[in-house]
């Protein structure tokens, strides 16, 4: 029961969760806490301390879908924060995101957007659009803009398969929300310039599965080369990049025992040994 100034009874759910429901969950966080979303944490003044940040990400086109990879490190100014984040996140069945920048906020805001996407296809019934989906990150990454000011940027980069088209797509973005949609390859972060100049010489139309994968990896092993923020494979701590394909069959994460083998023969082919 609902009182006449719209409070609830106490013991039952307050009354903006027994309005009709609305297709996005940010929206309604929005209006109802707008302390919990990422951009709704007002920052102390004064200079902030060193916080960890995500590095280098990319994502290129293959003839089923699409392959996005990221390396590990986390870096703290001049230390290294972390050697095991992970950076590359199922967005839902058919999307992937991968985060660069501020890694606290951009892990916050991966988890609200993957809330967002499932809280729309419990409420519609059905899968939200790629092109949806994507917009739906612009907005959300806009909202983090007062943030992304004070320091705390979040540059993701997302891609998915197309169900309408039948095809992989990805998007990138800047950090007022701008929305852009990529042709066959990208990369963001601080090795991005290193490895989009190896995907441009490893990317052709109708790369298969495997050769994308190795494409990607080698990416990041020429961004590591270039790039001290960036972490290459490490085969003796048996870390590998987080490389994941998003085709017709849905996101699938590739396995450490096959990235393994494509680190092996690029290590023998590119004289790494």
């Amino acid at each position: 029961m609902i009182h006449e100034r719209g409070t609830s009874v106490p013991g039952r759910f307050p009354a903006p969760f027994l309005a009709p429901g609305m297709s996005s969950f940010t929206e309604f966080l929005t209006g109802y806490a707008p302390h919990l979303m990422p951009g709704g944490h007002p920052l102390p003044g004064g200079i902030l301390p060193e916080m960890p940040h995500a590095t280098t990400i990319v994502a290129l086109g293959y003839a089923d879908g699409v392959v996005m990879a990221g390396d590990r490190r986390a870096t703290m100014g001049n230390l290294i924060a972390h050697r095991e984040m992970e950076k590359i996140f199922p967005a839902d069945e058919y999307s992937a995101i991968g985060i660069a920048g501020s890694a606290g906020v951009a892990i916050e805001l991966v988890r609200l957007f993957q809330v967002e996407l499932e809280h729309y296809e419990k409420i519609e019934g059905a899968l939200l659009s790629l092109d949806g989906k994507a917009n739906r990150l612009s907005t959300m990454i806009r909202g983090n803009l007062g943030l992304a000011m004070q320091g705390l940027a979040v540059v993701p980069l997302f891609a998915g398969y197309d169900l309408a088209r039948g095809a992989g797509r990805i998007f990138s973005y800047d950090v007022t929300g701008g929305r852009y949609e990529e042709k066959d390859y990208h990369s963001v972060g601080s090795g991005s310039l290193f490895a989009r100049g190896s995907l441009k010489k490893r990317w052709r139309a109708g790369l298969d599965s495997a050769g994308a994968v190795a494409a990607a990896v080698e990416a990041l092993y020429d961004a590591a080369d270039e790039d001290s923020a960036t972490g290459g494979p490490d085969t003796v701590r048996k870390i590998y990049p987080i490389v994941a394909t998003v085709s017709a069959e849905g996101y699938r994460r590739v396995d450490d025992d096959d990235l393994s083998a494509v680190v092996a023969t690029l290590d023998e082919e590119g004289g790494r040994r």
